[in-house]
């Protein structure tokens, strides 16, 4: 089976990894604060690890400071972990409609919504192509409520020249296999605001503290810490962290062959008829994490189905956020999001992964063609 995302794993990040292992350090040691160092040349912010993408959302809503009674603007057209995270924390959900054209969340959308209760808005840079944070920034600012960019497919995409990470005051990303970079798995958190940084590797540290200027009790001796908010071990080792200062070195490489891949699928597609192909708007340079199309004339289905029939792993992103039976139970229903669920009906991911061979796509491409009749 030929699988739509895969990591790429080369001689350089074993050896780093093996390293590792050698090394007085298997957790929380010196190749943890080499890692954060890195993410921060691509990311233009200071970032603290987490051991997930799932986690660092969840350590950037504490950090945010979500609780109850406040409520979180998100998009359906993610990951159920951009939304469970807050829900968990006691915050309502609110989801909003996304643009037809990226499948990203509809500022427009986002004001509608916005009340004296919306402590965060949370952007997902689908499928590599980041949201329109300018827009929502303006939304933001007017509620005071907090930005956040859930950038778990788009490290390495730039914004009108500005590298994401630096588009919202807090961004999370995610290290898993299928993403533009691994640590097996792992995530960070990153901002350019050092408030909101410190409350996230606070809370990533059981809640922690320790040094001059932060203890109630300073004089109990070297071995004292306080925990004055209650936080989860969410640190990630020392092993994972040299793998993913060892991917960091190839990211430009990863970023190059997905966009040549990804201008090939562009090409290869563009007369085939019942299909659409994914956009790139001006001022946008991403880091094509998927490949999505949007299979008309209610074939998805089909076409999921012989793809995987002829060895092909194809898969849809993602199943609107509250269609879940944990978001009905709460209230929600289908219907919400109108653009959302159109998009999630005709949604296929093809391969796309940097050791994807120009002839593995053409593979894709010619099951895709015959399947439409093409």
């Amino acid at each position: 089976m030929l699988p739509y995302g895969r990591q790429s794993i080369d001689a350089g990040d074993v050896e780093a990894v093996v390293a590792a292992l050698g090394s007085d350090w298997l957790t929380t040691g010196p190749r943890v604060a080499r890692f954060e160092a890195d993410i921060e040349t691509v990311t233009g912010a200071p970032a603290v690890t987490v051991t997930n993408g799932t986690t660092a959302l969840h350590a950037a809503y504490a950090a945010a400071g979500i609780g109850s009674g406040d409520e979180v603007v998100t998009t359906p057209m993610t990951f159920v972990a951009t939304a469970s995270t807050a829900a968990m924390l006691g915050a309502r959900v609110v989801f909003a409609d996304v643009e037809d054209e990226t499948a990203n969340i509809d500022p427009a959308a986002v004001e509608t919504l916005v009340t004296e209760r919306t402590r965060a808005v949370t952007a997902v840079d689908y499928a590599g192509h980041p949201a329109e944070y300018d827009a929502l920034r303006k939304i933001t600012e007017r509620a005071g409520a907090v930005l956040i960019g859930d950038a778990a497919h788009a490290i390495g995409s730039t914004y009108h020249g500005r590298p994401v990470g630096t588009l919202a005051d807090l961004t999370t990303f995610s290290f898993f296999p299928t993403k533009n970079l691994t640590t097996a798995e792992g995530g960070a958190v990153a901002s350019t605001r050092p408030d909101l940084l410190e409350r996230a590797r606070t809370f990533r540290s059981v809640g922690m503290v320790k040094g001059a200027g932060k203890l109630r009790r300073p004089d109990e001796g070297g071995w004292f810490y306080e925990v004055h908010e209650f936080g989860l071990n969410y640190r990630l080792p020392d092993v994972l962290c040299a793998l993913g200062s060892s991917q960091l070195r190839r990211l430009a490489a990863f970023k190059a062959r997905r966009g040549h891949l990804t201008a090939r699928y562009d090409e290869l597609l563009a007369d085939v008829p019942g299909l659409r192909l994914p956009t790139q708007r001006a001022g946008v340079d991403p880091m094509r994490h998927l490949y999505p199309v949007r299979v008309l004339d209610g074939r998805r289905r089909e076409v999921y189905e012989r793809m995987h029939a002829a060895g092909i792993g194809v898969q849809v992103n993602y199943i609107p956020v509250y269609w879940h039976p944990v978001f009905e139970d709460l209230g929600y229903r289908r219907g919400m999001c109108p653009v959302a669920e159109t998009f999630y009906a005709e949604e296929l991911s093809l391969p796309l992964f940097p050791d994807l061979s120009d002839s593995d796509q053409d593979r894709v491409v010619g099951t895709l063609r015959g399947i439409l009749g093409s």
